[in-house]
């Protein structure tokens, strides 16, 4: 974890003189471990993190021996990731894997040279992460989980649900692009529906006023899209809205949170494919040549327990489509 005195350092050295321009001999000549930062803006007990080192090892890799994770957390500090990022290339490690936009830019700042892997994106070319996402070039690649379908397919999900929705809540981050945002605003007026968007700010965000402005609005539901700060509060956000009685759905994969429903691409699953990616590098591939993979296909998530408590009946045509029910 990198200290306030470390990260006052780094900021004020300037992004581009810590840039690297090391070139690491091949890993399997040098016989020593890869050595792989991870930068995530949020806990450690977060899902994706721990997916991320279940695929690694399915692959065969055994932590500590054949490989050497330097993990960073943010924990919605995100003014802290340029930090991390910097402190990584210090290290010299092999192999740099980010969560979300933030981290893919606090990485691409410290260093063109140390190959970086994200996940978590919405859209890497939009975003201008990348300029084609065919052949990224340079020194970055990764996963994207960006489906057109996805927030259109949300929508109906919930009127189906919930048949007299009306006001849909949509829970952004203001740190982040707003293409899901903007995304999901547009799927909610073609369903017929009134969207009320709202962006969290950052780890200190008033979760409960936000609430509070949600039932003076008269919302019958919230959905929460997949990005840092909404995960960071998702917990919260899943117990006032219990408490609210007003029926949630999640990104795909974050039903332990608490919502009532999770759909979309699975983060769980993204984060595991970043493994194979990690592979291929580490054994020599170019992170520039590696086109950007899409995980599209989409996971639907139902918690009984959830809906008995704040009365809602889920179909059963949603159940029989349910890759996950909680009882």
């Amino acid at each position: 974890m990198v200290t306030r005195r470390v990260a006052a350092f780094v900021l004020a050295s300037g992004g581009v003189g810590l840039s690297s321009s090391r070139v690491a001999a091949p890993l399997a000549a040098t016989g020593l471990p890869p050595r792989v930062g991870v930068i995530h803006p949020n806990a450690a007990t977060e899902a994706g993190y721990s997916a991320f080192r279940e695929g690694l090892a399915q692959l065969g890799y055994v932590e500590g021996q054949t490989i050497l994770i330097e993990p960073r957390f943010a924990e919605g500090r995100l003014d802290l990731l340029r930090a991390f990022a910097a402190e990584l290339v210090a290290l010299r490690v092999d192999l740099i894997i980010v969560f979300g936009p933030g981290a893919v830019r606090a990485a691409r700042w410290a260093t063109s040279a140390v190959p970086i892997v994200f996940a978590v994106i919405q859209d890497p070319v939009a975003d201008g992460l990348i300029a084609d996402a065919r052949r990224p070039g340079g020194n970055v690649t990764g996963l994207t989980n960006t489906d057109p379908v996805q927030p259109r397919a949300q929508m109906r999900l919930l009127k189906e649900v919930l048949p007299g929705l009306a006001r849909v809540v949509i829970l952004g981050d203001e740190g982040v692009p707003d293409l899901l945002d903007r995304a999901s605003v547009a799927a909610a007026e073609a369903e017929g529906l009134h969207p009320l968007p709202a962006r969290l700010r950052g780890a200190d965000e008033d979760v409960e006023g936000l609430f509070a402005s949600a039932r003076e609005a008269r919302a019958d539901a919230v959905l929460c899209l997949e990005a840092p700060i909404t995960g960071l509060h998702a917990t919260r956000i899943a117990v006032l809205a219990i408490e609210a009685r007003l029926p949630t759905m999640f990104p795909g994969g974050w039903l332990g949170y608490g919502a009532l429903l999770a759909y979309g691409s699975n983060r769980v699953e993204t984060a595991r494919r970043l493994a194979g990616l990690a592979d291929r590098i580490l054994k020599g591939a170019s992170p520039g040549d590696l086109p950007i993979e899409a995980n599209t296909r989409h996971h639907l998530a139902v918690n009984l327990r959830v809906a008995r408590e704040i009365g809602v009946a889920i179909p059963p045509g949603v159940l029989a489509r349910a890759e996950q029910v909680i009882e």
